[in-house]
């Protein structure tokens, strides 16, 4: 079952949220990425605040009572530079998109997702994006398996020992 998020989980979507970071440590061939020690206190309301400015949702999914996966969006801003170049179409965001380890390729990914594109498309938003790790090919493909496809790459290179 899919429900808008209540305060009542929030240590339980701390704990995805961790576990999110930790599995893009484990991936991370930079070795940039950390989970901070502040991390599961100050993340999730630093998320909490970008969806509420953003007008947006988070959506759990339950079963058993259990939160077994996590959807945080929001509305694009754009700033008076954007439209310079852009057309800036109204564009729903996706924060985070996570489900347990345990309960990965069941479905519960693709629920979550269909659910938070139904809020955008039902506010008149033309786009979706979503930001994934470089290295996160399990991530890469659920999405291109969804119809969505990368628009940007961002290249990096390590210039110092």
């Amino acid at each position: 079952m899919i429900i808008e998020y209540e305060e009542k989980y929030i240590e339980e979507v701390r704990d995805l949220l961790v576990e999110l970071e930790e599995y893009i440590v484990s991936i991370d061939k930079d070795e940039l990425d950390i989970v901070g020690e502040d991390y599961k206190e100050k993340y999730i309301i630093s998320l909490l605040k970008e969806v509420k400015e953003t007008n947006g949702k988070i959506y759990l999914y339950l079963e058993d009572g259990k939160v077994l996966g996590m959807v945080a969006g929001g509305f694009r801003n754009y700033a008076e530079d954007d439209y310079l170049d852009y057309k800036c179409p109204k564009a729903g965001r996706v924060f985070e998109l996570v489900t347990t380890q345990k309960e990965r390729s069941k479905g519960i990914g693709r629920k979550l997702l269909n659910k938070i594109e139904e809020y955008f498309k039902d506010h008149g938003c033309e786009y979706i994006s979503i930001d994934v790790f470089a290295y996160n090919d399990n991530a890469k493909r659920f999405y291109e398996n969804g119809n969505y496809h990368a628009r940007m790459h961002t290249y990096i290179k390590k210039i110092s020992e």
